[in-house]
């Protein structure tokens, strides 16, 4: 699935190289599961999961998460779960291309059911290396099992081998891009931008750790077989349980994206300052904001997500006053030396972690958490002191949630003042500083380290007086 080879008649090499260049480096390939049992096919059971993973998150944004966690996913042994999971995962990061392939295949769009086990086989045979054999067999049998797509058992057999025989063919990143997301940030960055931003949807991020200040990150890299960022982030390619590995269990680090690291460092907070998180879960910048030293309250107003929080900042050996309520509603007349506000928002940059925001992500969400991050930025203001600070951020590329906002709440607010960010003091790209002096990190900057999440940070003062 490559933007620039065409089709050949040496078509099935020629197919492989272009998956292969579209991938970038190699992963190992998946292990396909075996069973003795004659009555129980493994394989096409993690597959019928794979096809239930994926709908479920193109239904909703939340839909994978909670179908893992249900049967049939929860019904699998740990390795199929795990197999179900990337392919679904694969599927949604190239669902555009996929579409490509199939729509020159088929002269007229076949039901629902079939056309997801169409996706789920070419995801497992061009993105995760999963032999075509297996695919296709896996498939024809998945199509057999149901009456309503045993009817098209031979015509998902026919596609599958059309493509094995032949390649993909030409297909482009921008297709995985809705077609109004891409419109918007065609027009909001540019062409060339959007391009870097289509090709960020091919690729599974790695995992960022960020160290307790105590712990050299150096130390931490060489543990994990990865690499230390600039600011400080650990990045490794390590798969599988983080629980294991090596230093999680003594507290010296937590799973955080490198961009999402930034706002709680530009905050810069010190030793013994009061620091208030509004809208905390997870907690990563929390634990960011208390590892510094700062006497940290954390709000959110879901009691569910806070419980991570609190699992983490016990690993950690960390504290904070955790409170469970919503940050406008919360009755406390205290103000802070450092506030941190991650508004909620579409969350348009984390798709390479999350691709199914893409497809969750309608145009009227963007106005409706405008209006949620209007509200908290006043509130923020309120809990500022004087010659404080606030850092507002949003993990979305959409101007309306970033700059828009910050733009307004400064004609609101004339005690506030912009700080110029610093990239390299805090290890945010060099081309993310906007010329205001605010961060606008794209998921397609970093490239050559493998990319990270798009976000949108600024750092205000309220002037003394």
């Amino acid at each position: 699935m490559s933007g620039g080879t065409p089709k050949g008649r040496n078509s099935a090499a020629r197919g492989r190289r272009m998956a292969e260049k579209a991938r970038g480096p190699r992963r190992e390939a998946r292990p396909e599961v075996l069973t003795n049992d004659p009555h129980a096919d493994i394989g096409v059971e993690a597959r019928l999961v794979a096809g239930v993973l994926l709908n479920a998150a193109l239904e909703k944004r939340t839909g994978l998460d909670e179908a893992l966690g249900q049967s049939p996913a929860r019904d699998l042994p740990a390795p199929d779960r795990a197999f179900a999971r990337a392919a679904a995962m694969a599927a949604l990061r190239r669902l555009g291309e996929i579409d490509q392939i199939l729509e020159r295949r088929l002269n007229k769009a076949p039901p629902a059911a079939v056309m997801t086990i169409l996706r789920i086989a070419l995801a497992q045979t061009l993105v995760l290396e999963t032999p075509a054999f297996a695919a296709v067999s896996t498939a024809v049998k998945l199509a057999e099992r149901d009456a309503k797509t045993r009817p098209y058992k031979n015509l998902v057999n026919a596609v599958l081998r059309g493509v094995g025989r032949d390649g993909p063919g030409l297909t482009t990143a921008e297709a995985n891009l809705p077609d109004w997301l891409a419109a918007r940030w065609k027009a909001t960055y540019g062409e060339a931008a959007l391009i870097g931003l289509a090709l960020a949807t091919r690729e599974e991020p790695a995992t960022d750790l960020t160290a307790k200040p105590s712990v050299d990150a150096a130390v931490l890299a060489a543990s994990v077989e990865g690499e230390a960022l600039p600011g400080g982030t650990v990045r490794t390619g390590k798969r599988g349980d983080v629980a294991a590995w090596p230093g999680f269990a003594e507290g010296d680090w937590w799973v955080q994206d490198a961009a999402a690291a930034l706002p709680a460092r530009l905050l810069a907070v010190k030793p013994g300052e009061t620091a208030l998180d509004m809208c905390a879960a997870p907690g990563g910048k929390t634990l960011q904001l208390a590892a510094a030293g700062a006497e940290v309250t954390a709000l959110d107003r879901s009691e569910a997500r806070l419980k991570r929080l609190r699992q983490n900042f016990e690993r950690m050996a960390l504290k904070a006053e955790v409170v469970a309520v919503p940050a406008e509603d919360w009755e406390d007349d205290r103000t802070f030396d450092a506030v941190l506000l991650d508004a909620p928002c579409t969350a348009t940059g984390t798709y390479r972690r999350n691709p199914e925001v893409l497809r969750a992500t309608r145009p009227a969400d963007v106005a409706k958490l405008a209006d949620v991050q209007h509200r908290l930025l006043d509130v923020a203001a309120e809990r500022v002191k004087p010659g404080g600070r606030l850092v507002y951020c949003v993990c979305s590329l959409e101007r309306e949630e970033g700059e828009t906002q910050v733009i307004a709440f400064l004609r609101r607010n004339p005690a506030f003042r912009t700080v110029p960010a610093v990239p390299a003091e805090i290890g945010a790209p060099d081309e993310a500083l906007t010329p205001e002096g605010w961060l606008r990190v794209l998921p397609s900057q970093w490239a050559e380290r493998g990319g990270l999440d798009g976000f949108f940070v600024a750092k205000l003062e309220r002037v003394a007086s």
